[in-house]
């Protein structure tokens, strides 16, 4: 749906954010162009450069803090609502009574809503109201003309008035806009819209499910935020793998750029950082959306510190992309590929000690697919060593973690694994 309302209403986006990704797509098809050409020329070594750092605009901006505020008349959505950190209630006017007696049982902050305002329990106005029903409505909205900080849109049918017009029609506002939402779908629609979102919204609902479903969205978010711990390792082995393998191609809904990439291992302990294909060669043309992740068995991290077999991911699950320095965020699988191909086993260690536990991949042998370093590639601007150029002695980045897993999840328990 919010693909579909993109692009239905491409003319309300602003002109700045469409000339940017029009540049990212002009720049990959130049790419794509440039490939088949070299291709008619004879194989040469693979000159690898940097995909357009501009793919990094179309990253969801979910760091800024965003506001919630419920609106229930059920004791039980108020309590979970309370329970996950969130005690700002909104009440009818004419509803004192329950409000008082919340208020009696729970530290909470209550707000009364009318038709025009949001006051505090003092009469103080905190927010303006405005009902919304039409696109010629929301056009003709003068929020700053309100003295209140913040503004609360209710709208009649939201429907018609895809989330992307209205985050268009607002930018720029110094006021915290709010959106009245009946389900975390809507919540999220509004608050992901155009990379920006709206400032927060206000979750209506009588459903215990729909808070516990907006938390979860929130944690998503809050864990985008946050920056893996990437280790140094040091390659000890490359070793061509006898026989053909299944492996498996993760092609996102998203470009990555340079540094950027799956987290995957045949054992969960540790987990190398594969490179995406964003980057550019004489044999292949340029894929940013793309992952050559590894055969069917081997682990890929997932949000919500989990792993996921690469056999088992489909269209529309989630997976986790991060960059050279561990920033990580969550991006959606469009399409899986599992194809025979050869394969190459890459083994690293932390040391040089020989007790130590090493880790293991399994990739394709290709020289497309290639494995983050920690530093810049011999001075130059590349991030990434294709697995036919590994050496024993190079460094890659990894992600260390525990190695017990049930479902996914990490647990404590005595593992063994070769």
């Amino acid at each position: 749906m919010f693909l579909q309302c993109a692009s239905s209403h491409l003319s309300y986006v602003n002109v700045a954010e469409k000339l940017q990704l029009d540049r990212l797509l002009g720049s990959w098809r130049s790419h794509q162009r440039s490939n088949k050409l070299s291709k008619r020329r004879i194989f040469q070594k693979s000159a690898v450069k940097m995909c357009d750092n501009s793919a990094s605009t179309l990253h969801l901006n979910l760091q800024r803090s965003k506001k919630v505020w419920i609106w229930t008349e059920c004791k039980e959505v108020m309590t979970v609502a309370v329970e996950r950190g969130w005690n700002t209630f909104i009440f009818s006017s004419d509803n004192r009574q329950l409000s008082d007696e919340w208020s009696s049982i729970s530290l909470m902050d209550t707000l009364f809503i009318d038709e025009k305002q949001v006051s505090d329990g003092a009469g103080k106005v905190v927010a303006a109201v405005f009902e919304v029903s039409t696109p010629a409505e929301l056009q003709k909205l003068k929020i700053e003309n309100e003295q209140a900080e913040n503004v609360v849109l209710n709208f009649l049918d939201w429907k018609s008035i895809p989330a992307e017009n209205l985050v268009a029609a607002l930018q720029g506002s110094d006021k915290t806009v709010f959106a009245v939402s009946n389900t975390p779908s809507e919540a999220k629609l509004f608050l992901e819209a155009l990379e920006h979102g709206l400032g927060g919204i206000i979750l209506k609902t009588e459903d215990v499910k729909a808070v516990l479903d907006l938390k979860e969205y929130f944690d998503k978010r809050n864990e985008e935020s946050d920056t893996l711990s990437l280790v140094e390792a040091t390659i000890t082995r490359v070793e061509m793998v006898v026989g053909m393998g299944d492996r498996v191609c993760v092609d996102l809904c998203s470009l990555m750029r340079a540094g950027e990439g799956l987290l995957v291992g045949s054992f969960a302990r540790g987990l190398f950082l594969v490179h995406s294909e964003c980057m550019e060669s004489n044999y292949i043309a340029s894929r940013p959306f793309r992952v050559n992740a590894g055969p069917v068995h081997a682990y890929v991290a997932v949000p919500g510190g989990k792993t996921s077999y690469l056999s088992e991911l489909r269209t529309g699950r989630e997976v986790i992309v991060v960059d050279q320095k561990g920033k990580q965020r969550t991006a959606v699988v469009g399409r899986v590929k599992i194809e025979k191909r050869p394969l190459i086993l890459v083994e690293a260690k932390l040391s040089a000690k020989e007790e130590e536990m090493g880790f293991s991949i399994i990739l394709q042998n290709a020289e497309t697919v290639a494995l983050v370093t920690p530093h810049r590639v011999n001075s130059s601007r590349e991030t990434a060593v294709p697995v036919t150029s590994l050496k024993p002695g190079d460094q890659v980045l990894i992600r260390i973690q525990g190695g017990a897993r049930h479902t996914g999840m990490a647990i404590q328990e005595f593992i063994v694994e070769n």
